[in-house]
């Protein structure tokens, strides 16, 4: 579905992948270290940057054994620059089993701000760039990076861990598919005016803000198409069953929590 990746571990049975495009933003990230401070510089930004991949590792962890608790099978974490994503074959349809598969990634992020916070002190300070120098900044880094990371992933746009949350609530009143139209909805809204936003600020616009809003609108609207096949599909099985006919049953496509 993502193109070409790399297998490089399991973790309690996950298989763990790297995009192709991973490998191009870490040279990135290595080449301006470098032209910053040399060798130092180049080892300070890949560390930095391995660090970060790592939390975003826990956070896609977070939600994959929390639902691997309810039966669900989780196909692999993938690393792309934009961060990660953990594939499920399907997605619990109890609003209280999906709420606390969501709430699980951006729970760890806060646990690691919290761990973090602790340990520096009052070492804890403001950091003036995003690549560390000593291990002190590497941490403050890390605890900043985290508490984004968690808030970030709260926002109602589906489908965000803060869209998921939403259409967990909207299924407590609402039918699946209903409640997956109207967070997609929100989600397509909040991503519609973030990208105007950006257009609108010229030369200014920040073009990874772009990517996100393209991607969230694009993968909000894809999961809401496959929501409501699978509802015909299975709309289609009950009305052949009523009929004695026994019909392939329709499969389960795969499920991306962002």
């Amino acid at each position: 579905m993502f193109g070409w990746s790399i297998n490089l571990f399991r973790i309690r049975g996950i298989r763990i992948s790297l995009h192709w495009t991973f490998a191009l933003m870490l040279l990135y990230v290595c080449g301006e270290g470098w032209r910053a401070d040399g060798m130092p510089g180049l080892l300070w930004s890949a560390g930095t940057f391995l660090a970060f991949f790592t939390c975003v590792i826990l956070h896609e962890l977070g939600h994959s054994l929390t639902a691997m608790r309810f039966g669900v099978h989780v196909r692999r974490i993938l690393l792309m620059p934009i961060g990660g994503m953990a594939e499920f074959d399907r997605i619990p349809r109890k609003p209280s089993q999906e709420l606390l598969i969501t709430a699980a990634g951006p729970a760890v992020n806060f646990v690691i701000a919290g761990v973090l916070w602790v340990i520096l002190g009052r070492s804890l300070g403001t950091v003036d760039n995003d690549t560390a120098t000593s291990l002190v900044d590497l941490g403050q880094t890390l605890f900043r990076w985290n508490l984004v990371m968690g808030f970030f992933n709260l926002i109602p746009a589906f489908p965000m861990d803060g869209g998921r949350i939403l259409r967990a609530f909207l299924a407590m009143w609402l039918s699946y598919l209903q409640a997956t139209y109207w967070a997609a909805t929100v989600g397509k809204v909040i991503t519609g005016v973030g990208f105007i936003w950006q257009i609108l600020k010229g030369s200014h616009a920040d073009l990874f803000v772009i990517a996100i809003c393209v991607f969230i609108f694009s993968a909000g609207q894809a999961e809401y198409q496959a929501v409501r096949r699978r509802e015909e599909d299975e709309a289609q099985w009950r009305e052949a069953m009523l009929r004695n006919v026994t019909p392939p049953h329709p499969g389960e496509p795969p499920v991306i929590d962002v």
